[in-house]
């Protein structure tokens, strides 16, 4: 059995038109449906018409786990460019080897990765200069209805400069958010906003705004176009000697013979 199957229809639309009392509705629209064309008509927040505006948001692919790529497998794996697009950083923006991840706030192997590999790079390539990570919004809407409000709630805590901040806290408390209605789910996060220190307004304007589901439908068009097949998904490299892709929760070794055979090139 193939460990990725693809479920994305790109023949189906649906339009959808809101206002401020059918928010919830709308999220509730785009993570229930193959293809969401949302934000056609203008609606009110906080006394502010906010202008028409269409957002495609593709359906993707399933999460899946996949077992340790293989040194024999990195060959037929390169792939010359990959956009870090203007998207949250971590790490000297000058390293030599950059890992970029497109990944989904509420699928479980994404938040292993998070917690198991994530910091064993830190500690031996990130934090010393030689790598840097991109985190790109990869949310499969199909199976993880929460997942587009988590990236859409990190994207407006990155408009303050405090993305890690809140990515590590909804990654941490996956549990407690995933299996909830979407409107408790938001006002979670809204919750998590707070403890962290952000200013409370701008941060719910910009999520009941629903401001940055462009950009997440940008991320999955450039990681579907590039191959990926399943959450969490990375890219290891940079431009001169390409990237060479890895699929699923690997373990830190996997990271490890990729990242030392790019730094002796």
């Amino acid at each position: 059995m193939d460990d990725f199957k693809f479920i994305e229809d790109d023949k189906q639309k649906t339009h959808v038109s809101i206002t401020k009392s059918t928010y919830n509705r709308l999220i509730t629209a785009i993570v229930s449906v193959a293809i969401v064309s949302a934000f056609l008509g203008g609606y009110v927040v906080g006394g502010e018409t906010v202008e028409p505006k269409e957002v495609i948001v593709r359906e993707s692919i399933q999460n899946s786990q996949t077992k340790p790529t293989t040194q024999e497998q990195f060959g037929s794996q390169i792939i010359r460019n990959i956009s870090f697009d203007d998207d949250p950083m971590k790490g000297n923006p000058d390293a030599s080897i950059t890992i970029v991840e497109f990944s989904d706030f509420q699928c479980p192997f994404c938040a292993k990765f998070h917690k198991d590999t994530l910091p064993q790079l830190e500690q031996n390539y990130i934090s010393t200069g030689k790598v840097n990570f991109v985190y790109r919004d990869f949310p499969i809407q199909s199976i993880h209805p929460n997942a587009i409000p988590a990236a859409l709630a990190s994207e407006c805590a990155d408009d303050q400069g405090r993305f890690w901040e809140i990515h590590d806290m909804i990654f941490k408390n996956q549990v407690a958010w995933q299996g909830l209605e979407i409107p408790q789910s938001v006002s979670l996060f809204k919750q998590y906003a707070s403890e962290i220190g952000l200013d409370g307004k701008e941060f719910d304007l910009c999520l009941d705004s629903g401001k940055y589901l462009e950009e997440i439908s940008n991320d999955l068009d450039d990681g579907r176009a590039y191959g990926v097949t399943g959450t969490p998904g990375f890219f290891v490299g940079n431009e001169k000697i390409g990237f060479t892709k890895l699929i699923g929760a690997q373990p830190f070794s996997s990271f490890q013979r990729v990242i030392e055979q790019q730094l002796a090139q």
